[in-house]
């Protein structure tokens, strides 16, 4: 189905869900027709932004990146889909800026606690005794967005409700 191309951003914490939700929206929008890329932080890591590190210039440049190719995609009527941490608040703003598509921030949002309980890579673990270094949320900061278009909260509902509320916010504003 061809349409009007959009971004999603999907931003929260690692293990918060932006991976396992993103996919569930796509597989949809997919199902419904439409275009759709989803651009996941872990693999244009491997990818588009090798050799980077986690220094605040790196992770900024590493955003700014997938941010470029969501903005390409978008404007050419494809639905671009970006789960990444996306850690500071200036670049995600940067990024929504410079879009010439609509630009939609969803926070996907869990309490650390909820997230050192999950810690299914044992990151947060490792993170706690300082065997990783700038690791967000723990010993590098994690700015949340401040009037992102959807919020979710992965703590208290479940892959299928949280896709629902995107999915129905996108019908609301006519965008899908």
């Amino acid at each position: 189905m061809a349409g009007k191309g959009f971004t999603l951003w999907f931003t929260g914490l690692s293990g918060a869900g932006k991976s396992t939700l993103s996919e569930a929206v796509a597989h949809e929008l997919r199902t419904r027709g439409h275009s759709v890329e989803r651009l996941d932080g872990d693999e244009i890591r491997q990818r588009l932004s090798r050799g980077l590190g986690f220094s605040k210039h790196d992770r900024d440049e590493n955003v700014r990146r997938i941010g470029f190719v969501a903005r390409l995609l978008s404007r050419n009527g494809a639905i671009a889909i970006a789960a990444a941490i996306s850690p500071y608040r200036d670049v995600r703003d940067e990024i929504r800026r410079e879009h010439d598509a609509p630009f939609v921030e969803i926070f996907v949002d869990c309490p650390i606690d909820a997230l050192v309980k999950r810690d299914p890579k044992g990151l947060y673990a490792k993170a706690l005794r300082g065997e990783i270094a700038n690791f967000s949320g723990i010993s590098d900061p994690y700015e949340p967005p401040q009037s992102p278009e959807i919020t979710i909260h992965t703590d208290r509902e479940d892959v299928d409700a949280s896709r629902d509320t995107i999915l129905r916010w996108l019908e609301t504003r006519q965008l899908i």
